[in-house]
């Protein structure tokens, strides 16, 4: 009998010592599963399908889905409208903040928030940013063989010279009009509500003279019209400035055109506005971890040779990235001097240019 108690005793004890050591080492936590594991990630673009901008992210999404742990589908959602500012506006005040929802948008982001237009709901300073596939531009102005304007001086002698763009407060009709302007083209008319690929289309039927493009696109997508003649270029805008552009290196910079230094300073306003890219960005209250997790995800497919094959073979540019703790360093520091904002709304702006 007592040797019973004590064999219950014995085994009571070591039951109190196993569920001690269990207390004071608790087993291992289970792996959790990635949050976006199963998930769909929208990248919400501020342009039509089909253009450059397009391409940029179509280069990306491989890369994001490999490098978002949980490898989410990736969905791309088109919203155009305002020079990006229509997408824009949705993700600052519609879109739920839960890192599923990713905004691709050009620089029009931020040039239409600085410059203080109506339509602009969002703040730039709250937007959360993940960084651009690029920060180096080279723009080339040119004209149609067809409509007799064959160089500089025929440009600033004809009346009404009509350019082509996508929409007002657009990056491509934004400096479209700083071209005109500082080349001193007389009365210029600008005329707008093309996509992307339909601004080629519509150069070739005579719907206006001129328009202002990507120089890497033009070389892939347009080539033949270089080598057949079809079109004039006049001149051309380095983004940072002093990166020169092999290819079109004999052309004069816009620079050249500036005749005084409030002139020079609205360029470098311009130049700013354009090195920040097509920035991918997140709405305000978006949560740390996700954050975190995406920014990792943009640097790691900003880094790897694999994306930059990839955005080369279907932009025609070298991807020149700008990395996210850069873009925020850059947004931060953007001048915003009152009077060159002033001259630059009335130049980017729907009225007649301004008088120099």
């Amino acid at each position: 009998m007592e040797t019973g108690r004590l064999k219950i005793y014995a085994e009571a004890e070591k039951m109190v010592a196993l569920l001690a050591v269990l207390l004071f080492f608790p087993a291992p936590a289970l792996p959790q599963t990635p949050f976006y594991q199963g998930k769909t990630v929208t990248i919400l673009q501020g342009t039509a399908p089909g253009g450059t901008a397009d391409m940029m992210v179509k280069a990306a999404l491989p890369y994001l889905k490999k490098y978002i742990p949980g490898e989410p589908a990736l969905l791309s959602e088109y919203m155009p409208g305002g020079g990006g500012v229509k997408a824009v506006n949705h993700l600052y005040k519609n879109v739920r903040p839960d890192g599923l929802t990713i905004g691709n948008v050009g620089g029009g982001l931020v040039s239409n928030a600085v410059l203080g237009e109506p339509s602009v709901l969002y703040d730039i300073n709250k937007l959360i940013y993940l960084g651009s596939p690029h920060s180096h531009y080279h723009w080339v102005f040119m004209t149609r063989r067809e409509s007799g304007l064959k160089s500089l001086e025929a440009l600033r002698s004809a009346l009404g010279v009509r350019v082509g763009a996508q929409s007002i407060g657009h990056s491509v009709y934004i400096v479209g009009r700083l071209f005109a302007y500082l080349i001193g083209v007389k009365e210029p008319k600008f005329v707008v509500g093309y996509s992307g690929p339909e601004l080629d289309i519509a150069l070739q039927r005579g719907e206006f003279d001129a328009r202002i493009n990507n120089a890497d696109t033009l070389l892939k997508r347009n080539r033949d019209w270089l080598d057949k003649g079809v079109v004039d270029v006049h001149a051309m805008m380095e983004v940072p400035k002093g990166a020169r552009h092999e290819y079109f290196a004999r052309l004069p910079e816009v620079e050249e055109f500036a005749r005084s230094e409030r002139e020079r300073k609205v360029l470098a306003m311009l130049r700013a506005f354009r090195q920040v890219g097509s920035p991918y960005i997140l709405p305000p209250g978006t949560p740390i971890e996700q954050t975190k997790i995406l920014r990792e995800a943009v640097v790691k497919t900003f880094n790897d040779p694999g994306f930059h094959q990839e955005y080369k073979k279907l932009t025609g540019d070298e991807a020149t990235p700008l990395m996210p703790d850069d873009m925020e360093k850059a947004i931060k520091e953007l001048p915003r001097d009152r009077e060159i904002v002033d001259l630059f709304k009335k130049i980017a702006g729907g009225g007649p240019l301004p008088p120099r």
